[in-house]
């Protein structure tokens, strides 16, 4: 039979409303008395019952964590440092539970997921990962979130723009500077004398394809608008995944493109770049260079190590999980940018003297 509240109270010598404050945490209660509680808790086995809690408080204090992918690095690097900030630090500190929801990138996903958090009276809400820019889909997303909000769920929109939501409701949005990272890389190719870039993008209809490709744009046109347009032909969009890399770049070779440096949608794409080049019999980076973008932890050992673009993944997951739950205040008009930042390695450098006939 289950242990109840009054029974650590009597096994602790405390009232049930001291056992209560020290469950909930947040409470100031003398360390003694809080010592007694969590003992009588640990040898009586005390489980909170979580539904009936949250019942009374109209919220729990379960977190909702969308994300595209749990066995994409990105992702998983993304929760995991979300989740360790939301467990309690030291004593008294507010227990909050992430529950990571896949979605595969399915908007119909997201909205069923997100139905189903409010059903749990989930007490926050972070939604990981590029947007799908549907305009049905958006408006579909900005309502269920502003209603979960409006129910006092703070939202978290992490790695993805802003929703135009109501003013004043808890909503927050950390973005990555994704097209200033892009520039940057294109900078850094023109700087080493590349002119046939190659650009393996993300799935189209996606923010982060979309701010990605902007940023490596928006470089070639500011070095020579011809050549930005040379370059347009030579992208190709594909999904996130190593296969979608490999076979992109096999379609570029098959079409008999030429270029001298192939700049990846993410890093896991750019191992994919990199096997189809070598099983062509091209060296990276004397024949070819290739780029990423995220910084996996990958990216050191790949042979050669691979430029890309970091972006602050456990930086957005400690930032989302202090927004989320309150210790810290919304940023004002709700936005934080975080920087991204080149990591120039081994995998790029000047084409050869006569580009490949490729």
């Amino acid at each position: 039979m289950a242990v109840t509240l009054a029974e650590v109270a009597v096994h602790a010598g405390v009232s049930p409303a001291t056992v209560s404050r020290v469950l909930n945490g947040g409470y100031p209660v003398a360390g003694r008395t809080r010592t007694r509680v969590e003992q009588a808790v640990e040898e009586l086995g005390y489980v909170v019952n979580g539904p009936a809690r949250a019942l009374a408080a109209a919220t729990s204090d379960l977190v909702g964590v969308l994300v595209h992918d749990v066995a994409d690095s990105f992702f998983g690097i993304l929760a995991g440092s979300l989740q360790s900030a939301l467990a309690p630090v030291g004593r008294g500190g507010t227990r909050r539970l992430a529950f990571v929801c896949n979605t595969e990138g399915v908007p119909e996903a997201e909205l069923a997921y997100l139905a189903l958090l409010e059903g749990q009276r989930a007490g926050g809400l972070v939604l990981t990962g590029g947007a799908v820019e549907d305009p049905d889909h958006t408006a579909a997303l900005t309502a269920r979130i502003a209603r979960a909000a409006g129910n006092g769920a703070p939202v978290v929109l992490c790695g993805r723009p802003p929703l135009p939501v109501p003013a004043g409701l808890p909503v927050a949005t950390v973005m990555f500077d994704d097209h200033g990272g892009a520039f940057r890389l294109a900078e850094h190719l023109l700087s080493l004398g590349h002119r046939k870039i190659a650009y393996v993008a993300g799935p189209p209809g996606l923010s982060t394809t979309r701010e990605r490709l902007a940023g490596h744009h928006a470089a070639l046109l500011r070095h020579d608008p011809g050549l930005a347009a040379a370059c347009a032909e030579l992208t190709v969009h594909a999904g996130f995944e190593r296969a979608a890399g490999y076979d992109a770049t096999r379609e570029l070779l098959r079409r008999g493109a030429r270029f001298t440096a192939v700049a990846a949608a993410n890093d896991t794409v750019a191992t994919g770049v990199a096997a189809a080049l070598r099983e062509a019999g091209l060296r990276i980076p004397e024949d070819v260079s290739v780029a990423g973008f995220d910084d996996l932890p990958i990216c050191a050992d790949t042979a050669p190590a691979l430029t890309t673009v970091r972006v602050p993944l456990r930086e957005a997951g400690v930032l989302a999980a202090q927004l989320v739950t309150g210790h810290r205040p919304l940023p004002p008009g709700g936005i934080t940018t975080l920087a991204t930042e080149l990591m120039v390695r081994a995998s790029t450098a000047p084409p050869p003297a006569e580009g490949p006939d490729r």
